[in-house]
């Protein structure tokens, strides 16, 4: 009996030993980096960016792989495929892992069950903006405005079931009124028919809205963020404008497979941590518009869990359904 737990024991040991040793020599090789959605997006842009400072760091290339398509899902659906050696990564995003489980009845993929959340590289966040003919000057005035008029004001959003859209229900339980949802293809058209006057009002990130907003383009009403953004520190906070603790915004993280080594997600989780924290990187990331976050899996697990609860709530008392 002592012979057999001896051997056991020795068993573990080495199987310890030898997975000490290849999160150790990891990578070995180049790094694929599935991004779900179209080249010069949001998701690719922080995808090269920290896929560029973790190459460096690291020794070896993140090749990114844009997988388009189906709102996020095929391209997330190909690493929750992908072997769990830590070779395969993916660049998600809020709506790959929080919206769309709130908006798609069946989905090839579970947010949770399919991936090990790594890190959170950081967070944009959206900016409430309405045409300039539009008579309001502030969220307050826009809300009472649109309680004067229910159902008369228009929104855009870059398609049904999209965070953006999600956002404007949210907004609206929020608010107690009521709009008319104009889905586009993307956020550009959908940005591009407000500056006509064709709808109302959208969201953006504040960095693409920046050149319409100093252009008296657009008007920005509040930002979703917790804090004022550096980049256009004059546009309130939806929070503080009048919409107590509102929050908008979008958050890319990297994911693995369900299955990744634990040595791995933390040799991983550990760059990022250094990455973000580069004065270099914390500047590009300022230009953007954005905030560097850099978490341990674990804190990227509890938002992911808080978002996925929020968004569904929404999405069920929204009545909102993408498919």
């Amino acid at each position: 009996m002592r012979l057999r737990l001896v051997a056991i024991a020795a068993f573990f040991a080495a199987v310890s030993l030898h997975g000490a040793a290849w999160a150790q020599s990891y990578p070995a090789k180049p790094i694929r980096f599935i991004v779900p959605f179209p080249a010069g997006g949001g998701a690719d842009i922080f995808a090269r960016l920290i896929g560029r400072k973790l190459g460096e760091n690291m020794g070896q290339t993140f090749v990114v792989d844009n997988r388009a398509g189906a709102s996020g899902i095929i391209g997330s659906e190909v690493v929750a495929r992908s072997a769990p050696d830590g070779y395969t990564l993916l660049m998600g995003t809020t709506g790959t892992h929080t919206t769309n489980p709130a908006v798609f009845s069946k989905l090839p993929y579970d947010s949770l069950k399919d991936f090990a959340a790594i890190s959170l590289v950081g967070e944009s966040p959206f900016v409430l903006l309405v045409h300039p003919s539009l008579p309001v000057a502030n969220l307050k005035e826009l809300i009472a405005f649109a309680k004067a008029r229910p159902g008369q004001l228009t929104y855009a959003s870059s398609g049904t079931g999209s965070s953006s859209h999600l956002g404007f229900e949210l907004f609206n339980l929020m608010a107690g009124i009521k709009g008319v949802h104009v889905p586009y293809k993307g956020l550009p058209p959908a940005t591009l028919d407000t500056i006509s006057g064709y709808v109302t009002m959208t969201w953006n990130s504040i960095t693409a809205s920046a050149p319409f907003i100093r252009n008296r383009q657009l008007r920005a009403l509040g930002i979703g963020s917790v804090k004022r953004s550096a980049l256009m520190p004059e546009i309130p906070t939806v929070s503080e404008a009048g919409l107590k603790g509102f929050e908008l915004g979008s958050w890319y993280g990297i994911f693995g497979p369900a299955g990744t080594p634990a040595e791995v997600v933390r040799r991983i989780q550990n760059e990022v941590v250094k990455a973000v924290r580069d004065p270099g990187m914390k500047d590009q990331f300022a230009a953007l518009g954005a905030e560097p976050v850099g978490s341990t899996s674990e804190e990227f697990a509890a938002v992911l869990q808080r978002d996925l609860v929020k968004w569904a709530k929404v999405a069920r008392q929204a009545n909102v359904k993408a498919d």
